[in-house]
């Protein structure tokens, strides 16, 4: 079982985050130093850790040894339960029983390997990881487990079970104000991340199979990427478009909405309890759930004098120091989509709370494929969807042609959502969008109790263009030749109008995350600005981080029809930005004269005074190492990769679920004994037993069998010829 699914179940290992959160850690006793006496202060009276300290002191002194507990392979217990969950009918009563998952300590210490990826960005392997981590791991499992009615306790800064490998505890005095203020504006702590890892390593395989295909966010093997392939394959030929944000609504989810959902795939007790205690406990208000304290303006400006008095102090850095955080990334996530910007949160659940979303809407996916059903009726008449509902076009590349005019048309809609954004097209009258727009704000207010506002819903048609994804969904007229077969056998040639679904990229959009990034300025005609974060940084290195930055955002723009376009556009600013850095930096006054020098693609080392010694170009050239400094990439359109039309099937389902499906498949004896029956009936061979008869005929009879064949077979002919 493993070397099968050990590919497609890659997701079950690290899933870093985009930073890096800077963590808090307490010990229970701080003192602060007044004069030159220390006095111990006590913690605030809503504070309550004598009863649960002597109860951790309990489980610590009863704790077993660690590495006796550890006995299976984490990947494939849980590769097991996903092999179960896809297995049951979608329609079966929910599991009983996940509090024996909790119990196992090798699921606890995966959970720990992946929430230390995402605070210290790299995997630990298991025999990396110290004793003492594991005791402390050990204590968290036996506080969750200790008894039914005592639940886990979110968001205990002030008594950890378990701390951050990347934060080491703090014994050094501090005062009752600081105190005060780093307790009330602490983030959640690692304990709590390692819980939540648990939770979605049991709750995810319980309910994939339950979803809809309609939905790509948060989920194992889909992203934006699906949703555009999808859109392209399978919305061509819409004529109105209904886009509508429940961000507002999926934001006031509660305990009361959320806990329902949950119990129809799982009735467990601990981890319901788990769920519920994480949705009702109070989240303090100072706490940032990201790890990011929210400052105001007047703060914010005296931190930039600050750094910006710091930076001045300091040099080109040399390849041998520490470079700092990688700039690309942080460049790329500020263009991230408005659809993907918005991640519920709900109390202290973290990283579950996209799941517990998408549990919750997935009411709402299920509700629009009934509709999508009732919804559809064919036309005789039509060019495309004429008997089925998947009837269409499966090339994205071809037209779907659409009849201008007449009330012969097949009706026909379908749905997407990303997150908390849904899409629906529907090829029909107006007055049928308005209809879906009413009985879709009835069914919010009647199955979550929340009124969906009219100003979240919009209505449009396809020739003004919608936006989705930072993509544009519009449709371009075209005039084939169609050439056919008359009845007298001549061949008619004959002017047709069809339209193609065509998804650009949003080149306005583009222009204005850059200019947040304050990379350009001006909207109609975009300046670029000098690239200022990496100015004490070398050439190298500052090409090297906007090469990976242009990687990543081909290949997001990978799929738009005018993906050369809007690359070229980043490269362009990007080149010129960085042109003016080096324009300001070596002084050479102007772009021009980088590019003279460094040429276009910015390869070539700049001077940086008359004596034309850069620090950090004479090392390469002492080592031989010249070409080390890579050129901007992307400096010809040529260079730029064109969009890619794969087609993208309409029954298509993630690599996971296509390997659990034919493995449930094989462990169906009736299955293996109808395939086995049908192999013999076709007189098909295994690959063994095919190269085995090879070997033998050759060691035997000295020819391959077949060969023997064919000269019976043509001696028989021959006799029979003779007759």
């Amino acid at each position: 079982m493993s070397a099968q699914v050990s590919k497609p179940f890659s997701f079950l290992l690290p899933r870093c985050s985009r930073r890096r959160p800077l963590l808090l850690c307490f010990s229970l006793r701080f003192t602060a130093t007044v004069g030159d006496r220390h006095h111990c202060h006590t913690l605030p009276s809503d504070v309550h850790l004598l009863p649960r300290q002597q109860g951790e002191q309990q489980i610590s002194q009863s704790l077993p040894n660690p590495y006796d507990l550890v006995k299976e392979d984490p990947i494939q217990v849980c590769s097991d339960l996903w092999v179960r969950c896809f297995a049951r009918s979608p329609d079966a009563p929910p599991l009983p029983n996940l509090t024996g998952f909790l119990k196992k300590f090798d699921l606890w210490i995966l959970a720990y390997q992946r929430a230390c990826a995402h605070h210290t960005g790299s995997f630990p392997a298991r025999i990396a990881i110290h004793l003492p981590h594991l005791r402390s791991l050990l204590s968290l499992q036996m506080s969750v487990l200790a008894s039914p009615r005592r639940t886990h306790l979110w968001g205990a800064v002030t008594h950890l079970l378990l701390r951050s490998p990347a934060d080491p505890p703090s014994t050094r005095p501090i005062s009752r104000r600081k105190f005060h203020a780093a307790l009330q504006n602490a983030p959640p702590p690692f304990q709590d991340r390692v819980v939540q890892e648990l939770l979605l390593l049991l709750l995810e395989p319980v309910f994939e199979p339950r979803f809809s295909s309609k939905s790509h966010a948060f989920r194992p093997g889909r992203s934006p990427h699906t949703v555009l392939r999808t859109l392209r394959s399978q919305f061509a030929g819409y004529l109105w478009f209904l886009k509508a944000n429940l961000s507002h609504i999926v934001n006031a989810f509660d305990s009361d909405i959320i806990l329902p959902c949950i119990q129809r795939g799982t009735s467990d007790r601990k981890v319901l309890s788990l769920i519920k205690s994480a949705l009702r406990m109070p989240v303090r208000p100072g706490a940032s759930q990201s790890g990011e304290e929210k400052v105001d303006q007047l703060a914010k400006k005296r931190m930039k004098r600050k750094m910006l008095r710091a930076s001045r102090k300091k040099k080109v850095l040399n390849d041998n120091e520490p470079k700092p955080d990688p700039y690309w990334l942080r460049t790329f996530f500020g263009f991230v989509p408005g659809e993907a910007a918005s991640v519920p949160n709900y109390g202290h659940c973290g990283i579950l709370s996209p799941l517990l979303a998408n549990i919750c809407l997935n009411e709402l996916d299920w509700w629009m494929e009934e509709r999508i059903d009732k919804y559809f009726r064919p036309s005789k008449l039509d060019s495309i969807w004429k008997e089925s509902i998947d009837d269409g076009c499966h090339n994205p590349a071809w037209p779907e042609f659409v009849p201008s005019s007449g009330n012969e048309k097949t009706r026909k809609m379908d749905y997407i959502r990303y997150g908390s954004h849904i899409l629906i097209g529907i090829r029909g009258p107006r007055e049928d969008a308005a209809a879906l727009k009413k009985d879709l704000i009835e069914f919010c207010e009647s199955k979550y109790g929340l009124r969906l506002e009219n100003s979240m819903i919009e209505i449009e048609h396809i020739t003004r263009g919608i936006e989705f994804l930072d993509h544009i969904i519009c449709r371009r007229v075209i005039h084939p030749t169609l050439r056919y077969t008359a009845t007298g056998g001549n061949i008619v040639s004959q002017k047709g109008v069809g339209t193609l679904l065509s998804i650009t990229a949003s080149l306005q959009q583009c222009i204005r995350k850059f200019r947040q990034l304050e990379l350009v300025k001006g909207d109609k005609d975009p300046e670029p600005l000098p690239c200022t974060p990496m100015l004490y940084s070398g050439q190298a290195h500052t090409n090297s981080q906007m090469n990976n930055f242009l990687e990543t955002m081909a290949d997001w723009y990978k799929y738009a029809d005018n993906r050369k376009k809007v690359v070229g556009f980043c490269a362009y600013v990007i080149r010129s930005s960085l042109a003016k850095l080096y324009a300001a930096r070596y002084r050479l006054k102007s772009r021009a004269k980088v590019y003279r020098i460094a040429s276009r693609d910015l390869s070539h080392p700049l001077r940086e005074n008359t004596r034309n010694d850069a620090p950090e170009y004479s090392d390469l050239l002492r080592m031989g190492l010249v070409d080390a400094i890579e050129g901007v990439q992307f400096s010809h359109m040529s260079l730029i990769p064109s969009c890619d039309y794969t087609p993208f099937p309409r029954t298509w389902v993630p690599e996971h679920e296509l390997v659990l499906r034919e493995y449930i498949k094989l462990q169906d004896p009736k299955f293996f004994c109808e395939l086995h029956k049908s192999v013999k009936h076709q007189e098909l061979t295994s690959p063994q037993d095919y190269i085995s008869k090879v070997v033998w005929d050759y060691k035997i009879c000295g020819v391959w069998s077949k060969s023997q064949k064919r000269v019976k077979e043509a001696r028989k002919l021959e006799e029979g010829a003779d007759t």
